[in-house]
């Protein structure tokens, strides 16, 4: 009798040894705090790259500027999201990596569409906003869900990586969109941003509207919120900012974000039973 339990209960064992864990980190306070964090740190380490490094001197530096950053961290982007796609298990440090890259290639690509293209913020909003709904839309026809859950598959993998850079260059844009074109300053657009996560995290609470696509719109508000407030600090006070050295605010934060990651380990997303 008790072999014949011990058959039953080892497939069971086995399944479960077997489900596929995400590798992605739960979704905490905590989460949210790094993840402004990463989004500001792609605004000043972007900039630092195709400005302070590359030059803006001319229309035409700025240009060159723009495509060489953008050429320099697609690669580390596209080598991050390998790398995460091969690991077996969810490594926190490789994760925010992932996320850091997406935010700096985000900020470069924005920024070469829309002022060296000349599509401009409202137009370059538009379209990469179309383009982040788009992908979520084919996720969800192609796999089923759109929850990080979820992610725990290459292919699902893929779609979650696409639809973060997306997010992460239109957060570029959107925020530039409030911060300049609607002329509400780096101070103002950063209090829209918070104003609209604050009211995602009450929506979350208090009504019954799909966790699923709030969380993707908490995601996507926090990349224009670490946009306006990375262009906070490294803007010259003439427009705006506080002129902080864009390597040293980008060192900071770096280091933050380190410390946070070691102090508060994460644990990979589960799902709920």
């Amino acid at each position: 009798m008790l072999n014949i339990q011990r058959s039953f209960a080892q497939p069971a064992a086995e399944n479960q040894l077997a489900e596929p864990v995400a590798k992605v980190p739960q979704v905490t306070f905590l989460f949210w705090i790094i993840k402004i964090l990463a989004t500001t740190l792609g605004e000043t380490g972007g900039d630092a790259v195709t400005m302070s490094w590359l030059g803006e001197t001319t229309a035409a530096a700025k240009g060159t500027g723009y495509l060489i950053g953008t050429a320099i961290f697609g690669i580390i982007f596209v080598a991050a999201v390998l790398a995460q796609i091969k690991a077996k298990k969810f490594h926190p440090f490789l994760y925010w990596l992932t996320i850091v890259a997406t935010t700096t290639v985000g900020t470069t690509l924005a920024d070469y569409c829309t002022r060296s293209l000349g599509i401009g913020y409202t137009g370059g909003s538009t379209i990469l906003l179309i383009c982040v709904i788009a992908s979520l839309l084919i996720w969800r026809w192609s796999t089923g869900s759109i929850s990080i859950e979820t992610v725990s598959t290459p292919k699902v993998e893929m779609f979650y990586w696409i639809t973060i850079m997306f997010s992460q260059t239109l957060g570029t844009a959107l925020g530039d969109w409030v911060a300049d074109t609607q002329e509400m300053g780096y101070v103002g657009a950063a209090a829209v941003f918070v104003g609209l996560l604050l009211l995602t995290a009450l929506l979350y609470y208090f009504t019954n509207i799909s966790r699923v696509i709030l969380f993707w719109a908490a995601f996507i508000l926090t990349r224009p919120l670490g946009a306006v407030v990375g262009d906070f600090l490294d803007k010259p006070i003439s427009k705006g900012g506080l002129a902080l050295s864009r390597y040293n605010a980008s060192l900071a934060l770096l280091v933050l974000i380190i410390l946070l990651i070691l102090i508060c380990p994460q644990k990979p997303a589960s799902k709920a039973h």
